[in-house]
């Protein structure tokens, strides 16, 4: 009962994550720069994400541009999409598969087949929690190197947003879940082989029926 429910907690977890990693890729707001001007009301935010660019202006405004260029693009925000994408269809499978093998779901047949659906799912989602590490790190590294560029003026200098603290969260859940779910399959098979099941002889009536016929022999 305590497996199911930690795989349960997991699962729960796991499903945040993938939300949040679906939020992050989508997201507009992976760097973000508020230039104020010579006052509050010229005010413009402009936010720089793997597929658009945005630019919030004070009076309301909102204006977005689509990244349609790939080869255009830097190298590490080709490579966070690439991840990120690929973090997201992971952790989608490891939702499908995990819902196959957790105990308290009535699918997956026997016992055996949804222990090794349960670690699938569990693998899964540490690989989606790898590939949404990666890029946001990068991505993250590449806004503080430029800040802390002195050759960059100001107004070219970004912070990082919404979109990458969402990205480390969402991995981080991830990566909690998929341990979760192989640590507790892999402690079902090791007591499986700590503890085998005992074998129990009987001894067959032939070779009763033969003692028998020999001690009668013998009196």
């Amino acid at each position: 009962m305590a497996s199911a429910s930690l795989q349960f907690f997991a699962f729960i977890l796991a499903l945040f994550g993938v939300f949040g990693d679906i939020t992050a890729t989508l997201l507009p707001n992976w760097k973000v720069n508020a230039d104020v001007g010579s006052n509050i009301i010229t005010a413009i935010t402009q936010m720089q994400g793997l597929w658009m660019d945005c630019t919030w202006y004070s009076t309301g405004m909102f204006s977005c541009t689509l990244k349609y260029s790939v080869l255009s693009l830097p190298i590490y925000i080709q490579a966070a999409r690439t991840t990120m994408v690929l973090s997201c269809i992971l952790s989608a499978f490891g939702i499908c598969i995990t819902t196959v093998g957790m105990k308290c779901t009535k699918l997956g047949g026997n016992t055996d087949s949804k222990s090794h659906a349960c670690f699938a799912g569990g693998i899964c989602f540490i690989l989606a929690g790898i590939f949404g590490l990666v890029p946001t790190s990068w991505y993250t590294r590449e806004i503080i190197s430029d800040f802390l560029d002195q050759t960059i003026p100001e107004s070219s200098k970004h912070e990082p947003g919404g979109a990458v603290y969402t990205g480390f969260i969402s991995a981080g859940l991830l990566l909690i879940a998929g341990v979760i779910f192989c640590t507790s399959c892999f402690k079902k098979q090791q007591g499986a082989w700590i503890y085998p099941p005992k074998q129990h002889h009987f001894p067959s009536t032939e070779e009763e029926s033969n003692t028998g016929y020999n001690l009668k022999d013998y009196v």
